[in-house]
């Protein structure tokens, strides 16, 4: 089976989410597709519950909200979603392209944009937690209430970590972040909240042993400058970040540099029709940023308005102006 488009977005995170409302306002027929089950891409997947602050006109912004709206302004256009299948391979047809994206479907487009994010990521493990992976160690927390009442530790260092100790603080009976360092990694910022909530600070620290029974977790052992210390949890969030890879993505023929996709000022990669925003895509001075995804987003598919049709106008005009 195959999909006509005039663009194939593959990845509908943010960025991918915002070029399929710029595409249908500038007349596109557009199609998503994405490995996930669900769009909203990372958002989504690992951080749906978190505040936001950097997307401009709201001072804070809970990722799934953020996620809803995109999905309600793309909507307007109806775009196609092709949701839980890969972009697999990429060919030249007839002066378009034809994208294969599993279960015998393909989809043929006048041009492709990648928004595919930092690729296909996969947690980093925590080593003393294999066997309770899903049974009460966590790398992600899509629901904040489910972990209500709780004794939670937060293993890690980074942004993450302290995101999710301040996350889970109002609805936790306790947190408590360990670190096997002394420094971390995140934000000043996100550390100077977390100390003065009082959350507790246990460092440098490893976890020795996670313990439990048939009914979930109920107390992690660490070593402690030697010493052996035992903390209640039901919850363990495994937050030491992640492996990522650009995944089939990687042998379609473009430039990479660090598994990003090199473009131009247009957003133009080295391949005809085929463009990349958000985070994927990298040049001199690139700032990574959900804010300036939708900018290159926007400069992407107005490029690409062109390209399909020279005698369109590279700027739309303002969609302020619409009635």
């Amino acid at each position: 089976m195959a999909h006509e488009v005039d663009l194939l977005v593959v990845g509908a995170g943010p960025t991918g989410l915002f070029a399929a409302y710029y595409a249908g306002f500038r007349g596109m027929s557009v199609a998503l597709v994405d490995a996930l089950p669900e769009p909203g891409g990372q958002v989504t997947a690992m951080y749906p519950e978190k505040m936001i602050f950097d997307v401009a006109g709201f001072p804070e912004i809970r990722g799934r909200d953020l996620i809803a709206a995109l999905v309600e302004q793309a909507e307007q256009y109806g775009p196609r979603y092709l949701l839980g299948r890969p972009a697999v391979s990429l060919s030249d047809v007839d002066g378009g392209l034809l994208v294969d994206v599993g279960e015998g479907e393909q989809v043929r487009a006048g041009a492709v944009l990648v928004t595919a994010g930092i690729g296909e990521f996969t947690p980093r493990p925590l080593p003393a937690g294999g066997e309770w992976v899903g049974k009460g160690v966590v790398h992600f927390i899509p629901e904040l209430s489910a972990h209500a009442g709780h004794d939670v530790v937060v293993v890690g260092g980074g942004d993450s970590a302290f995101d999710w100790a301040l996350a889970l603080q109002p609805v936790a009976r306790s947190v408590t972040l360990v670190h096997r360092r002394t420094r971390f990694r995140a934000h000043e910022g996100l550390v100077t909240k977390v100390e003065q909530l009082g959350i507790p600070l246990i460092v440098p620290a490893e976890v020795a042993e996670i313990r439990g029974d048939s009914g979930g977790l109920i107390e992690v052992a660490i070593d402690v400058d030697g010493q052996r210390r035992v903390l209640p949890a039901q919850t363990v969030v495994a937050a030491l970040g992640f492996t990522a890879d650009l995944g089939p993505i990687e042998s379609w023929g473009l430039d990479l540099e660090k598994r990003s996709i090199l473009v131009d000022t247009t957003m133009r990669t080295s391949r005809a029709r085929v463009y990349a925003a958000g985070d994927v895509a990298a040049y001199p001075g690139k700032v990574k940023l959900i804010a300036t995804g939708f900018g290159e987003a926007a400069t992407a598919v107005n490029n690409i308005a062109v390209e399909l049709n020279p005698d369109a106008h590279l700027f739309p005009g303002h969609s302020s102006n619409l009635s």
